[in-house]
């Protein structure tokens, strides 16, 4: 590598058919925290490497290596290991083609590859020691020693632990070691005449939970969404079918949360052509959304959104799945994350219109909103605010239960007692809204770019987060209502029955060992921790405040019409967003900084931004979004 190691340039750039960027954003925040200057890839470069085979599409990846005088160059790409040794193949066969590695006297002296652990080993086979190879999961310091940087160039702060995570790891390794889990048995909330019929709900299933010794039994929701690009469509249906069977035949899952393909998103009923799948299950019509639902009985069933054709979707997921609830998120899937067709400002539109129709059913709602905030660098606060405004439009629209998700350890650094506070602070701010007619139930997660790709460390991590789930409410045995259980193999590869399966064993088992590890006093009550107690304080008052600047200030603001505009002037900062960066410049001239397990806005002088500094520079930039607004309509 350079002997100048201090001006290195860094690139990142993915294919525009994965989705998947957190990997990416990662790397980069740490790179930046290092003073290094990093790159990220716009539309036109990632469409390239998606089309790497053509001409045009190599010019145009080397011009933009040359202008913008790259030194070392991420790809990612965590789908299919076939194309992601023929996308980095093609990639570093143009890079020899026009002399741009430095051993040929060229500016590029490192690559890297992120992907799934079959993709690593295939590159790195092929490839040797001309690229290093991330699987995720890597922690900071091995991250940035293997991409080049110095370890005196490491800020200390970043490589601090906090005891609380070190004591779950603690006792988590040893539920994992003893193996008990796998004797875990589930009995399902089946005592009410609706349990698997088109009238059973998730208010039915949670009203008939029984309570044992250690509290509650949450509710437990799955992603499932098998898919290959060597199989037919066909095939990938039927597979899918299969895995619903079986998973409906083992009393362990609740729910079935269909994970269905880009395309099934965005083309629902048409032709699909050529067009890359993108991952997940490719359901393209209604009886094929049908058979799959009548396999999984008595499972609950629920699906992505739409992000085309969004009330009609919702319709049909009524009618051939009796969907448990409806899921969005409003600021996201659309252009301003690749995710889907519509601009920021027709996608919220058509998303209020489809909540509507949504309370029209009596459903729950689920805003997949926080996290994606979190994946593109917004702070604490954004994480809260933006998941307590999504509640209240959706209240002011008549949805009368609300699915908190609350997505943990994201970003990776984030210590757990800065997750418990973070959502403390939430859930208190959410259920300032709960009345007769309004209810939040919780349901936590663990975080996607969390997991390690070995499956025995893995499983130690899943457990250590369901300790953490179970801290949130901590004097409360019947919380969290309701788990999204991630499995294990997150980071590896696809999950199948068994691991999801076990997975969600691991997680049952732990939470009642861990109930029973704190009533026998063997772990601190974190309910009187006072480093939780403190930060969830102030996390409370700024979220409290900006809140209440926006509500006092912003009379639309609860409508397509405010929700643009509020992030457009910056309100929502989204520092490392991608897409749309040139229309929400005020969304991404911002800086985020990981400090102690938390995530904050800093200023011009690397200190935490105040919320009074904040709102000023926010509100300044509101006639802008207005003028941009008006454009839209």
């Amino acid at each position: 590598m350079r002997a100048d190691n201090s001006a290195a340039v860094y690139a990142f750039l993915k294919p525009a058919h994965d989705a998947h960027t957190l990997g990416i954003q990662s790397a980069a925040s740490l790179l930046q925290d290092c003073g290094y200057t990093v790159i990220r890839a716009g539309d036109r470069q990632e469409l390239a490497l998606s089309y790497i085979n053509d001409d045009r599409a190599k010019e145009d990846i080397v011009d933009w290596i040359r202008r913008n005088k790259i030194n070392r160059i991420g790809i990612t790409y965590r789908l299919d290991k076939s194309d992601a040794l023929q996308i980095f193949g093609c990639f570093v066969e143009e890079l020899k083609k026009k002399q741009m590695l430095s051993s040929q006297g060229g500016p590029v002296d490192a690559l890297f590859f992120g992907g799934l652990p079959e993709s690593c080993k295939a590159v790195s086979k092929e490839f040797g020691d001309l690229v290093s190879c991330f699987q995720g999961g890597e922690d900071a310091r091995d991250t940035l020693l293997a991409m080049g940087v110095p370890g005196e160039k490491i800020p200390a702060n970043m490589l601090e632990v906090s005891q609380y995570d070190k004591d779950r790891e603690n006792f988590a390794r040893e539920i994992i070691v003893k193996g008990e889990y796998h004797y875990h048995e589930s009995q399902p909330a089946d005592n009410y005449p609706q349990f698997g019929s088109r009238q059973d709900t998730v208010l039915k299933r949670l009203q008939a939970g029984r309570a044992g010794t250690y509290g509650k039994r949450p509710l437990i929701r799955a992603h499932v969404g098998p898919y290959s690009s060597d199989q037919k469509r066909t095939e990938a249906i039927s597979q899918c079918a299969d895995w619903a069977r079986q998973l409906a035949a083992n009393n362990l899952l609740d729910i079935l949360s269909l994970g269905t393909s880009q395309l099934s998103q965005s083309n629902f009923g048409e032709n699909w052509y050529d067009r890359s799948n993108g991952g997940g299950v490719p359901v393209n019509s209604a009886d094929e959304y049908e058979r799959i639902y009548e396999a999984g009985r008595p499972l609950l069933v629920r699906t992505y959104a739409g992000t085309k054709n969004i009330s009609e979707l919702a319709s049909m997921y009524e009618e051939t799945i009796n969907i448990c609830w409806h899921a969005m998120s409003l600021w996201w899937f659309n252009r301003l994350d690749g995710r889907g067709p519509y601009d920021l400002y027709t996608s919220l539109r058509e998303q209020i219109l489809a909540i509507r129709y949504i309370a029209g059913t009596g459903k729950p709602f689920e805003a997949n909103v926080s996290h994606h905030f979190s994946f593109r660098g917004a702070d604490d606060i954004t994480y809260i605010v933006s998941a307590y405004l999504a509640a209240k439009l959706v209240k002011k629209l008549g949805i009368k239960t609300f699915i908190l998700q609350n997505m943990l350890n994201t970003p990776a650094s984030t210590w757990g007692v800065q997750d418990l506070a973070k959502s403390r602070a939430m859930l208190t701010l959410l259920r300032s809204l709960e009345d007769d007619n309004f209810r939040v139930l919780l349901q936590p997660r663990a975080g996607l770019e969390y997991f390690l790709a070995d499956p025995h460390q893995a499983k130690i991590q899943l457990a250590a987060v369901s300790c953490l789930m179970d801290d949130i409410e901590a004097r409360n045995n019947s919380s969290p209502e309701l788990i999204h259980v991630v499995s294990y193999s997150e980071a590896s590869h696809l999950a199948t029955p068994d691991v999801i399966d076990e997975s969600i064993r691991i997680t049952l088992h732990t939470l009642k060992e861990y109930r029973r590890a704190k009533q026998s006093g063997l772990f601190d009550d974190m309910s009187k921790n006072d480093e939780v107690s403190e930060r969830e304080g102030k996390l409370y008052r700024d979220s409290r405040q900006l809140v209440d600047f926006l509500e006092k200030n912003y009379p639309d603001l609860y409508s397509a019409e405010g929700f643009y505009k509020i992030f457009a002037a910056g309100f929502l900062p989204t520092p490392y967003l991608w897409k749309e960066t040139e229309e929400f410049v005020h969304a991404v001239s911002w800086r985020s900084k990981s400090l102690l397990g938390s995530q904050l806005l800093i200023n011009d002088f690397d200190s935490e931004m105040s919320m009074d500094e904040r709102l000023e520079l926010a509100a300044a930039n509101m006639k802008d979004a207005e003028i941009l607004l008006k454009k839209k309509q």
